[in-house]
C-alpha cells in the first residue's frame, strides 16, 4: 500500500475518512440511504480508495499516485455516478427481462473490470483469476461436457447478473462489508488507538510470561485479545510477532516452534468470540440468523481451540526444559489494571449489547463511541481530535480489501446461481460420495484449505458456502453446523503448508524453515481440525441442545483437547511412548465427542494413562534415590 504524503496524502486521507464517517452517519440517522445507495456509495469508495492507494505492482509502491491511476478512479466514479443518474431505472427495472442498453453494457462491463482489478491489487490475482474463470463458464457454457455443460450465458445477461442486480457484485457479501465489517474495523482502529494492542500484550505477559513457556502462552492470550482489533490472521503475527517470537527464541524455543505458535495463536483470531472475521457476518446473513447467534456457536469451538494451543504450548516447553520470563522482567498485573485496565470495558459494553439482543451495527457504534469516553478517564489513554482522525482513515483503509475480496466474490455468486450450478454441484457432490457424510465432509475440508491459501478467508468461505455447503446440509447437517465446518478450514488454511500465509509472516520474523515452521503449526493447531467433525454430529458443541448436555461437552470437551495435546507433543506428566500416543488421541477423539458413554471411556483411558504415568515417575525416583 502506498505511503502518500503532501497534498496527496491530505486528499486520500480525507477521502479515507469520508467513507468511514459516511457510513457511521448512514447508521445513525433516520434518513439513511436504501441498501442500493448504500451499496453504489461503498463501491464507489472502495475502488478509488484502491487504486489510489495500492499500486498496480505489488514490488513498486511510490510515493506518488500516477496518472493511469488517477484515471482509474476517476473511471469508477463514472461507473457509480452512473448508477445514481439512472437509479429509478437500476432499481425498478426486471433484471434479464429488460435489455441493456449500450451505455448500460459499457458501463457494467467497466464496473466489473475495475472491480477484478481492484481486487486484483488489494487481496492477490487468486480471486480475480476465479472470477475469470466462472464468468468464461458463464459464457461457455453449452460447450462443456456432463454436469458442467448448461445453456450458456450472452454476455448481456452476464453483465445483467453481475452488476444490475443484487445478486452480483452488489450482493450480499459486499452489503456486509458495507453494513456490519467497516463498523467493526472502525471499532478496532479506534480500540487500537487507545493503546489496548500494548495493553493486551502487557496483560498477557503479566499473567502467563513467568509461566513454563511463557512467552508462549502470552503469544496465545494477547493474540486471541488482538483478534478483536485485528481480525486478519497475518496482520495478527505482524503486530505481535516482532515481540512475542523474539521472547520466545530467547527463553529456549526453537525458531520453528516460536513461529508456528505465533501463527496458530493469530489464526484463532478469526475464530474467536466477540469480534471474529468478517466471513463470521457473511455467515449470519446466508444463514438469516444473528451475529449473536453465530458468536455464540463459535465459542466452544473457539475455546477447544485454543486450549489445546496452551497444552501443547506447556508440555513442548515441559518436555524441552524451558523456563518462563524471570519476574523482574515482568510487568505488575495490579498496575497494568490500574493505568489501563479499564480498555477491556468498550469490549465488554460489546458484548453486554449484543448478548441483550441489539443489533450488530448499534452494538459497534455504541461499542466505538465508549472507546472514546472510556479512554478519556486516563490521561496516557485519551484520544486526541487528530487520534480520532487517524482511526477513521485507518478503519476505512483496513475495509478496502475485504469489501473488495466481497465486491469479487459477488461476481462468482451471481454466475453461480444464474447457471444453476449450485444445485448440480450439490447433486454431483452428494454423488460422488456415494450420500455419505464423511467424504462429503473431507472434500469440503480440502477445498476450504486449497481455497484459502490462495485467497482470503471472506471468499474462500463464499466459495464453500455456495457450491459445498449445500451439499452437506442436503446429507443431513444442520445449516450453522455446515456452515461453521466451511468456515473454519478457510481460516486454517492461513497455517497449512504448502501456502500458510500467516506461518510465512512468522517464519520470516523468526528466521525459521518454512516447512519446519508449516508442519509444528498443523500440529498446534490439530484441535482446529478436529473438532469441526464432532461438532458435525453433535449440535452440542455448537450451543445447540439442553444445558446439561452444553455444559458435559465443555467439561469432558476441554480435557479432551488435553489429551490431544498430550498425544502431538508426546509429552503428559513424563515422556510418552509411541503406543502411549495413540492411547492419549483415542481418548482425546473419545472425550471431544460429547456422547455420554464415549466420555465414560474416555475419561477411564485417560485416568488410566496418568496412572500409568505417575506410577512410572516414582519407579524413576526411587531408583535414582537408591542410586544416590
Amino acid at each position: 500500500m502506498r505511503k502518500l504524503s503532501g497534498y496527496a496524502g491530505w486528499v486520500v486521507g480525507a477521502i479515507a475518512v469520508a467513507m468511514s464517517a459516511y457510513h457511521l452517519y448512514a447508521r445513525l440517522t433516520p434518513y439513511a440511504p436504501d441498501q442500493y445507495a448504500l451499496l453504489f456509495i461503498t463501491l464507489g469508495f472502495s475502488l478509488v480508495l484502491s487504486f489510489l492507494l495500492w499500486p498496480a505492482r505489488a514490488e513498486h509502491t511510490p510515493d506518488r499516485i500516477p496518472w493511469t491511476d488517477l484515471g482509474l478512479a476517476a473511471l469508477s466514479l463514472v461507473c457509480v455516478g452512473y448508477m445514481f443518474a439512472r437509479y429509478d431505472y437500476v432499481v425498478n427495472r426486471f433484471p434479464t427481462a429488460d435489455p441493456l442498453s449500450v451505455a448500460d453494457m459499457t458501463i457494467g462491463i467497466t464496473a466489473t473490470l475495475l472491480v477484478l482489478e481492484a481486487a486484483r491489487r488489494t487481496i492477490g490475482a487468486s480471486l480475480s483469476i476465479v472470477a475469470i474463470v466462472f464468468i468464461a463458464y458463464a459464457l461457455a457454457g453449452h460447450w462443456l461436457p456432463g454436469w458442467l455443460n448448461h445453456r450458456g450465458l450472452s454476455l448481456e445477461i452476464a453483465i445483467d447478473q453481475t452488476f444490475f442486480t443484487s445478486e452480483g457484485i452488489f450482493g450480499v457479501p459486499l452489503a456486509v462489508a458495507g453494513t456490519y465489517v467497516i463498523l467493526f474495523i472502525i471499532f478496532g482502529a479506534f480500540l487500537e488507538k487507545s493503546g489496548a494492542g500494548q495493553f493486551f500484550m502487557n496483560f498477557a505477559n503479566a499473567i502467563a510470561g513467568g509461566a513454563r513457556g511463557g512467552p508462549g502462552k502470552v503469544a496465545v492470550v494477547s493474540s486471541s485479545l488482538f483478534g478483536t482489533i485485528s481480525g486478519s490472521a497475518v496482520a495478527n503475527v505482524m503486530v505481535d510477532g516482532w515481540l512475542t517470537i523474539p521472547m520466545m527464541k530467547k527463553t529456549g524455543f526453537k525458531p520453528e516452534a516460536a513461529a508456528a505458535i505465533e501463527a496458530v495463536a493469530s489464526t484463532g483470531g478469526q475464530i474467536m468470540p466477540p469480534i471474529m472475521g468478517a466471513a463470521a457476518f457473511v455467515m449470519a446473513e446466508f444463514l438469516g440468523a444473528t451475529y449473536t447467534q453465530v458468536m455464540i456457536a463459535a465459542a466452544i469451538p473457539a475455546l477447544f481451540y485454543y486450549g489445546a494451543l496452551f497444552a501443547a504450548i506447556h508440555f513442548n516447553a515441559v518436555r524441552s526444559g524451558l523456563k518462563g520470563v524471570p519476574r523482574e522482567e515482568l510487568p505488575i498485573l495490579r498496575e497494568i489494571l490500574l493505568r489501563q485496565g479499564h480498555l477491556f470495558l468498550p469490549v465488554i459494553v460489546l458484548l453486554i449489547l449484543l448478548f441483550w439482543g441489539f443489533t450488530a451495527t448499534y452494538a459497534a457504534i455504541v461499542a466505538t463511541a465508549s472507546v472514546i469516553v472510556i479512554a478519556a478517564l486516563r490521561k496516557r489513554t485519551r484520544l486526541s481530535f487528530r487520534a480520532c482522525i487517524v482511526a477513521l482513515r485507518e478503519g476505512a483503509e483496513h475495509t478496502i480489501p475485504v469489501a473488495m475480496a466481497c465486491a469479487a466474490a459477488g461476481i462468482v455468486i451471481g454466475i453461480v446461481l444464474q447457471t444453476g450450478l449450485a444445485l448440480r454441484f450439490t447433486a454431483f457432490l452428494v454423488e460422488i460420495a456415494g450420500g455419505n457424510l464423511i467424504p462429503a465432509l473431507l472434500i469440503t475440508m480440502v477445498a476450504g484449505i486449497i481455497l484459502g491459501m490462495g485467497m482470503p478467508t471472506t471468499p474462500a468461505y463464499i466459495m464453500q458456502a455456495a457450491l459445498l455447503v449445500p451439499a452437506i446440509i442436503k446429507l443431513g447437517v444442520t445449516p450453522m453446523a455446515a456452515h461453521m465446518f466451511a468456515f473454519y478450514f478457510s481460516c486454517l488454511s492461513a497455517v497449512t503448508p504448502p501456502i500458510a500465509l500467516a506461518v510465512y509472516a512468522a517464519a520470516s520474523i523468526g528466521g525459521a524453515g518454512l516447512w519446519k515452521s508449516g508442519l509444528q503449526a498443523v500440529k498446534f493447531a490439530s484441535a482446529g481440525f478436529i473438532v469441526p467433525f464432532f461438532f458435525i454430529y453433535n449440535p452440542a458443541l455448537l450451543f445447540d441442545g439442553p444445558w446439561n448436555e452444553i455444559l458435559r461437552a465443555v467439561v469432558t470437551g476441554s480435557i479432551g483437547v488435553v489429551a490431544l495435546a498430550a498425544a502431538m507433543e508426546a509429552y503428559f506428566l513424563r515422556p510418552v511412548a509411541w503406543f502411549e500416543r495413540a492411547l492419549f488421541l483415542a481418548a482425546a477423539f473419545l472425550l471431544i465427542d460429547p456422547g455420554l458413554v464415549t466420555d465414560i471411556v474416555g475419561l477411564a483411558l485417560l485416568g488410566a494413562l496418568l496412572l500409568a504415568q505417575w506410577l512410572r515417575n516414582g519407579r524413576e525416583a526411587r531408583a535414582a534415590g537408591a542410586r544416590a
